[in-house]
């Protein structure tokens, strides 16, 4: 539908995750920059006040050189419909293509890595899991064959890496919120925490983001068209402000999750030319 609209001379915007196949989402970005138009992709977690105090600090070098990241996301046991919400379409691969890391993880994916820069992705490592016990009665209705659990390590252009954990359910109390770290400092994005060493002195600092992110708002009429992925939709198409690289940084992410799929298929770590070759379309044809 997407290729479709942008050959019709549309721009568009498209819920996440940007496909259900790496070749599809690339498909999307490669005709949207051939017919010159506008794709964007709901990823809200770009457009929070802990990305961007985190996109300050770095930007102004508070970081230094930034060489790692770790995205993280928790539920103790939130599945979707063999938990007692939402329909079985999550939890069936033929439908969703993916459990954990495409309904959550494509969040914290994407948000890590638009504050890395986004970088490119070199190699991939992974494994799924659908360890934990569930209603037997909606197990059988809903045909579940995605993960619960997906855990990854990425290799960076520039020697940086990515360490991935995604729950949807697991015997855990909770997890420590994504994280970058650089020569100079480090920020943890929930909750959001900056932390360096200051004058031979390590310091963990906290910062009041609802206060400054009400001061940005009071001098810079301009920030309201990063308050939501919709409200910057309408204010690039508008011509306000320029698109920030949604689809980009969403069609990363899907070559990230794909990878984290074919490393645990073939039992070892992939490339990302590997990924790119082997994923095959779910798209219908247009």
């Amino acid at each position: 539908m997407t290729i479709a609209a942008l050959r019709a001379g549309k721009h568009v915007y498209c819920e996440k995750p940007m496909a259900g196949a790496y070749v599809d989402a690339a498909a999307m970005l490669d005709e949207a920059r051939r017919a010159g138009r506008k794709l964007s992709i709901q990823l809200a977690s770009l457009f929070t006040k802990e990305t961007k105090a985190a996109k300050r600090l770095i930007d102004a070098g508070r970081l230094g050189r930034l060489f790692h990241a770790r995205s993280t996301g928790f539920r103790r046991r939130g599945r979707p419909f063999v938990d007692g919400y939402g329909t079985a379409s999550f939890v069936r691969r033929q439908v969703a293509a993916g459990g954990a890391l495409y309904d959550m993880g494509v969040y914290h994916i994407a948000q890590v890595l638009y504050l890395l820069g986004n970088p490119p992705v070199e190699r991939i490592s992974g494994r799924i899991y659908q360890e934990m016990a569930m209603d037997p009665a909606r197990r059988a209705s809903s045909g579940y064959d995605v993960e619960e659990l997906a855990t990854g390590f990425v290799r960076l252009a520039g020697g940086v890496s990515l360490d991935i954990i995604e729950a949807w359910a697991i015997h855990l109390n909770g997890f420590e919120g994504s994280s970058l770290v650089g020569s100079e400092g480090g920020v943890r994005l929930e909750p959001f925490s900056f932390h360096c060493t200051d004058h031979d002195m390590e310091m963990d600092a906290a910062y009041n983001l609802a206060s400054a992110d009400w001061r940005w708002h009071q001098l810079d009429p301009g920030q309201a068209a990063y308050d939501s992925p919709q409200h910057h939709w309408v204010a690039a198409l508008q011509e306000q402000v320029a698109l920030l690289p949604t689809a980009e940084v969403a069609l990363a992410t899907m070559l990230i999750s794909e990878g984290i799929y074919l490393s645990d298929r073939l039992g070892r770590e992939v490339t990302a030319e590997e990924v790119a070759a082997q994923s095959a379309s779910t798209a219908a044809k247009v």
